[in-house]
């Protein structure tokens, strides 16, 4: 009895450790010239206390002891002021700013875009909406230190400062996308840039909370599938759009509601379009255009690139619960997309004596994916813990690749995720600390299953602290993980030697790695709206599956692909996983950013010192189904190069910027640029498939209900290559934009036409695996009608 009456006391005493007295603080916003702000967001940091201004810029709000409010408005520096129960009467005054300021759902400590230390680009509103593509790497690519990979325009990826795929973590809502882009880059990333209420760009190393999938940055796209605000009335919007270059068209909708804290959220896409219109271009030797090809002199050219059509669907719902402190959600997605995968060959080194007479075969990617994702969170009435958060996301996905109506190779992932953070108050440290768990079971089987199954387990633990001293902010955190790969690898598939017993044999494999992480960033706010960020980090990634265990061919890029943990030995391959590295990243970012009044810029300056940098490296020799492997000969294309990982020591540095002035209240210029180096240590070379640097300038100008943009982005030639490779000549791409306002009944609607690459321009992207075979789209219109209700 007497122990019973222990447990409940002391059960009682810790709920009442977590509650404090409520006390109201009032206070008023003004602006830099003493003036009201009125609708101004008034938040209580880690709670779901929110408030908006008065028309007289004042407030009143319940607050816990020791808490910090947060206060914004767009066209205005963020203000954060640490409160007590005994304060009253705030004057709290917000600088304004040309850009907006929006809180990045991927820095974990509720940091807007003006506060945080590493690097990072925001498109979110209009912004978001004119510059969506059917990709994430076509809608990002204009960013300074971001391009794109560029497998057509259906199927392109984000390369963050010469860094992409595996480097590179995608995610929605803070969870892994966990589709199959990573295994190729014929693979579309299964995100869907419509649907975003905004998509954050993280520039540099994101291990500590993302893991060693993100050493190159994160791409993390934030959507309202799971509402965790109270939604007061049925909102909703409608678009169509209609692209020329391709005959595309584009629906989309989206449905909200919500009733006594139970919220609902409904959207579905649908875009269909055909082949994509270019310049005339010259076809690389040996290859032909079914549908329009000509001939000049020399070439046989073509004005499209054939095979890259799109017939996308998909369709979320999601609801919630929430209350003043806990937050529930589950929300479920379905995407069903048919998308062309282009230059698409099958030449295997045996005779394709009528290959060319008959035209090659069509193969298009059908794509399905069932994504599940839930939601706990709960805000406490403590002075040390503020929140507890677990997100949890369960992804089927299912990646078939159809040839001539019969399904050739079919690749599958199926992950289950798990993030749990907590967010606390140590003294004068805030931070978050967590707990990572990711289960990825990867599968190919057919044609192209150059990679073996495998399963992917990680567990992670991680701590993120920060404290402010003054106008000087300091960060500091670190990560360890668990990561273990399993497979069945065939010992000897390609040894030709079909009288060897051992020729089918299977080996039963797994290796685990501990990946460590480190960093520590701080920024000096030295006058309002100006500040100077420096970041130091040491970052650990073990080789995915598709980098250690590859061993056949892939036949979207036309070679032949081993991993690192194979051995050429007298023209055989042998299965020798022995001394694998970890990829071991040290990098340094520096920038100067300035947001106050009408002149802004962002600077930065980045160097990257990679100890076993994965790549892939030409062998010298080639791959025929006939005879195995053999050395390649000057002057014969038969077989396919032979491509193996390998890990070397490699450097990548560079300047990223982005300045903006503002001419007057209807005018805006902006500049942007990037420039990256990458290249092996000890002078050995330089990187592939490195992007070209850029240059750029947009002007903006607004006059009554019509916005208009006016954007040239110059691409330089890239002539720092490998061996393998050849230089891609530089080009200059016009775009112009123009939305109209108007209101029709109750709906808000909008009328906008968009004309990208006006002059016609012939481009390559130089970081395209088929540079040759797919120059950018050429002129294109985009006519298209949104409504707001």
């Amino acid at each position: 009895m007497i122990r019973h009456s222990l447990i409940s006391t002391a059960i009682i005493t810790a709920f009442s450790s977590f509650s404090a007295n409520a006390a109201v603080v009032t206070g008023q916003v003004l602006d830099d010239k003493n003036q009201p702000i009125s609708q101004a967001d008034v938040h209580v940091h880690g709670k779901a206390q929110s408030i908006k201004t008065d028309n007289n810029g004042q407030f009143h709000i319940n607050i816990d002891a020791n808490s910090q409010l947060h206060i914004s408005k767009n066209n205005y520096v963020d203000a954060r002021v640490q409160v007590t129960e005994a304060s009253s009467e705030l004057n709290i005054t917000l600088v304004p700013t040309s850009v907006e300021s929006v809180v990045v759902y991927a820095s974990a400590l509720h940091k807007n875009s003006l506060e945080m230390i590493s690097p990072v680009s925001v498109l979110t509103g209009d912004e978001l909406r004119n510059k969506a593509k059917p990709t994430l790497g076509e809608t990002l690519k204009g960013l300074a230190g971001v391009n794109a990979s560029y497998f057509g325009p259906v199927s392109s990826s984000p390369i963050i400062r010469g860094l992409d795929g595996p480097r590179v973590k995608i995610t929605q809502n803070g969870l892994d996308s966990s589709d199959a882009s990573r295994i190729g880059p014929d693979h579309a990333t299964s995100n869907d840039s419509l649907a975003a209420e905004q998509i954050e760009v993280l520039r540099g190393p994101a291990t500590l909370l993302y893991g060693s999938g993100a050493i190159g940055g994160v791409v993390n796209v934030v959507d309202n599938r799971i509402p965790t605000d109270n939604i007061e009335q049925l909102s909703g919007a409608v678009e169509y759009s209609h692209d020329t270059v391709s005959n595309a068209n584009t629906y989309a909708a989206k449905l909200e509601t919500g009733h006594n804290n139970f919220n609902f959220h409904f959207d579905a896409t649908k875009r269909t379009g055909d082949d994509y219109q270019t310049p005339r271009f010259n076809l690389p030797e040996g290859e032909h255009d079914d549908h329009e090809g000509h001939h000049d002199e020399e070439h046989e050219t073509a004005t499209s690139v054939k095979n890259t059509f799109i017939d996308s669907e998909t369709v979320n719902f999601g609801t919630s619960y929430v209350g003043e402190h806990l937050t529930l959600g589950v929300s479920y997605g379905r995407i069903e997309t048919d998308y062309g995968i282009p230059a698409h060959s099958h030449k295997h080194g045996h005779d394709h004596e009528h290959d060319h007479d008959e035209g090659e075969e069509a193969v298009y990617a059908r794509v399905e994916q069932d994504r599940w994702q839930a939601l706990m969170s709960y805000a406490l009435h403590n002075n040390w813990i503020e929140t507890i958060n677990l997100r949890l996301g369960y992804t089927d996905y299912r990646h078939a690749e159809i040839e001539d109506g019969a399904i050739g190779t079919i690749f599958s992932n199926e992950t289950t995720e798990a993030r749990l953070n907590i967010e606390h108050k140590l003294g004068n440290w805030h931070g978050m600390a967590g707990y990572h768990f990711s289960d990825s079971d990867y599968d190919a089987d057919g044609e192209e299953a150059f990679t073996p199954a495998s399963k992917t387990t990680t567990h992670a633990l991680f701590i993120l602290e920060e404290q402010q001293f003054g106008d000087v902010t300091l960060e500091l955190g670190a990560r360890i993980e668990d990561y273990n790969i399993d497979s069945n690898v065939g010992a000897a598939a390609h040894d030709h030697d079909h009288t060897d017993e051992h020729v089918n044999e299977i080996t039963a494999y797994s290796k685990s790695f501990t990946n460590l992480s480190a960093s520590a960033g701080t920024i000096w706010q030295y006058t309002p709206g100006q500040s100077i960020a420096l970041s130091v980090s040491h970052s650990e990634r073990a080789p995915l599956s598709a980098e250690l265990l590859s061993n056949g061919i892939h036949i979207a890029t036309g070679t032949y692909e081993l991993g690192l943990g194979y051995a050429i030995e007298d023209g055989e391959i042998h299965f020798e996983p022995e001394n694998i590295k970890q990829e071991t990243s040290t990098n340094i970012d520096f920038g100067f950013r300035r947001f106050s009044g009408d002149f802004g810029y962002t600077v930065n300056f980045f160097y990257n010192d990679i100890a076993n940098f994965y790549y892939q490296q030409n062998t010298g020799l080639v791959f025929d189904e006939e005879h195995g492997l053999e050395a390649a000969e000057p002057d014969h294309d038969d077989g396919m190069a032979v491509y193996q990982f390998v890990s070397k020591d490699a450097k990548l540095y560079g300047i990223e910027f982005d300045a903006h002035y503002k001419l007057n209240s209807n005018a805006m210029v902006k500049v942007f640029g990037d420039s990256t180096t990458a290249k092996l240590a000890d002078d050995e070379g330089y990187l592939p498939r490195i992007p070209a640097n850029k240059l750029g300038s947009e002007l903006q100008y607004n006059i009554s209900d019509w916005q208009f943009s006016f954007t040239g982005t110059h691409y330089f030639e890239q002539r720092d290559i490998t061996a393998y490779e050849t230089a891609t000549e530089g080009y200059t791409l016009f775009d112009a934009q123009a939305n109209y306002q108007l209101t029709v009944g109750p709906v808000d609607t909008q009328f906008y036409i968009n004309v990208d690459n006006i002059t016609d321009e012939l481009g390559f992207v130089h970081s395209s695996f088929i540079k040759d075979k797919a120059p950018l789209p050429g002129r294109n219109f985009r006519i298209g009608l949104r409504g707001y209700f």
